[in-house]
Formats: structure tokens, sequence, C-alpha cells
């Protein structure tokens, strides 16, 4: 965006590509780095999605440059005033309309801009919040995503290519499985070919919206049902759960620290206000957080519910550990 910030010290270049890797961490790039060796290999580093460590959050950060605090997206699902907890990805309408849910401008709304995505979601809710203002091209198989990023660079626009099968694998089978580093060799082999075909004036950076910690069914903490006694709704995940609570804050966040220990971090909202975990935080979005949250630490994941069909997910993140939080930051082509 000529005139704007430039944090990263990129090169200007004609046209560039974000490639955005749902679900690749740097922790898990780094330790599967002989299976991804062009996007291992390639210069940058790493940086922080931001928090909570989801997707909806992370790529409406990614996309307008502000926090949760600001944006209004502040969780897998969230608390919508007057009309319960909602999913930030699929439960677009009413009152989360996408023009005025997510409250900040897009980058695509001031630059020419190609979301290459799968094609199913193009008139999301979701996409009309995070990804206004960009032409949408959408196909159903990886390789034929690749395709159209390939063809839409060399219109030296800003491309967004959007990648979620590794996130797919990791949520079924875990990151550490047979499955994820297939997706992750198919992955890199895309990345190369598309790499090799980039104009000379074209620049790409590949990252990601959260990392991932496989969670064994060993590691599993039920909410005890003393401890739900105050709590009138739950909103997040099983990594970060946010609770909205009868009575004061402070002494529910007491109790769950009590039976939690070291494992969660456990702040009530004017705490995670005041820690700046969601950055400034807009008088209009304060009502959709929750009045306690609950962060795993370690390896765990806390469920309200015994039965919640989220046990059966191997990865799973949402929570301020580094291998949540850290993402990698790659260049190539005119950017490297």
């Amino acid at each position: 965006m000529r005139g704007g910030r430039n944090a990263l010290g990129l090169p200007a270049v004609a046209g560039a590509v974000v490639l955005l890797v749902d679900g690749l961490g740097a922790a898990q790039l780094g330790q599967r780095a002989g299976h991804a060796r062009t996007l291992a290999g390639a210069p940058g580093g790493s940086l922080d999605a931001g928090f909570p460590s989801t997707t909806a959050v992370s790529l409406a950060s990614l996309t307008t440059g502000a926090l949760a605090g600001e944006h209004g997206l502040v969780g897998y699902d969230a608390f919508v005033p007057g009309h319960g907890v909602r999913n930030q990805l699929r439960d677009w309408g009413g009152p989360m309309d996408p023009a005025r849910w997510q409250r900040r401008p897009t980058l695509f709304e001031s630059t020419r801009s190609v979301v290459v995505a799968e094609a199913k979601h193009a008139d999301s809710g979701f996409t009309r919040a995070v990804l206004r203002g960009a032409e949408y091209r959408g196909a159903r198989a990886l390789a034929d995503r690749f395709a159209l990023a390939e063809r839409a660079a060399r219109e030296r626009s800003l491309v967004y290519l959007y990648v979620p099968e590794l996130d797919r694998a990791g949520h079924e089978s875990g990151w550490q499985s047979d499955d994820w580093i297939d997706a992750l060799e198919e992955l890199d082999g895309l990345v190369a070919g598309l790499v090799a075909t980039l104009p000379r004036d074209v620049g790409l950076v590949a990252t990601a919206d959260h990392g991932m910690v496989d969670v064994d069914a060993s590691a599993h903490r039920i909410v005890p049902r003393e401890l739900l006694a105050r709590v009138t709704a739950v909103a997040g995940e099983p990594r970060c759960l946010q609770l909205q609570v009868d009575g004061e804050a402070d002494a529910v966040a007491d109790d769950w620290r009590a039976w939690l220990g070291d494992g969660a971090w456990v702040a009530t909202r004017q705490q995670v206000i005041d820690a700046g975990w969601l950055g400034e935080v807009h008088p209009d979005v304060a009502p959709r957080l929750g009045d306690v949250f609950v962060a795993a630490r370690g390896r765990a994941a806390i469920y309200v519910d015994e039965l919640d069909p989220a046990r059966g997910m191997v990865g799973q993140h949402g929570s301020l550990t580094q291998d949540e939080l850290r993402v990698p930051l790659r260049r190539f082509g005119a950017f490297a």
C-alpha cells in the first residue's frame, strides 16, 4: 500500500503474493524442515500471530493490520450481545452484519487485490467481513488454486492465496502425523513451482494464522460441575475458553485457578484488557468478550461437556503458547 508503514522492511515491488498457510506454526515448520525445504530454507524469520491464536481472529488481523480488540473478531466463538454465542467463521447475519461486525477497513479496499481460496467460501459472511474489497477467484483443488495465483501474480496486483488443507490434517490426525507431513510435502512442492514462475518484479511472502499443539485424550480436562454453577455461557474453544458468569468474575477466576493450577492462564476480562492480550479494546468490542478467559498451557484442552465433539480433534490451538502464537514469515522472489 503506497504510503503505508513498512514494518517488515520489504523492498518495493510491482506486485505481491501473500500465501497464508492455515495452521503452519514456526515450531512445526522447524521440526519438519526436511519435508518442506522450499519453505524452511527461504530467508525470513517468524512473528506472533496474535491472541486468541485462531483462524477468525488472525485472518482479520492480517487483512486489517489490527488486533482483535480493534477489528472485533475475538475468538472462534464469541458473545453477540442479546443473541448468545455465535461462531465467528460461520454464523453470519442479523447482528453479525459483515459490514459492521468486523470494524476495520481491509487492505484490499485500498489497492487492487485478488483473493484465491476455495470456491465454496466466495459469498460467505466471513469473506465479506474480512476479505472485502478483493476480487474472489475460487477452486476446489489445491493445485488449481496455486495455478490461479500464478496467473494473478502476472497482473501485478496484490494476491492473497489461502491454504486450509494443512490445518485440516492437523485437526484430524495431529501435526506429528503422516497425513500432516504428506500435506506439508504437497504444499511445499506447489510453493516451489509458484516461486519459479513469479515475474522478476513480484515478491511472495509465506506466513500462517496460528500454530498447533497435539492434544492426547489423556490431557483432556473435563470441568467439574461445581465450577459451572456460576457460568451462564461459554465461548471460545478448548484451548481458550471465554466464560460469561453470574456474579463476581474475580471469584469465578479464583475458583478456576485453584482447579487448574499451572495448567492454564486464567484472567478476568479487565485483566486481559489491561495486559494488552487483545491490543486496544474498542468499547463496541468489549461486550463480545467473556468475563473470564481460560487459556490452556502445555498440551491440555479444557471441555465443559464430556460429550463435546471437539474431543475428537488431535491438533488444537487458541492459547498463548509459542507453539500456537509463533508463525513463520518467509520471503521469495522480489522480496528475497
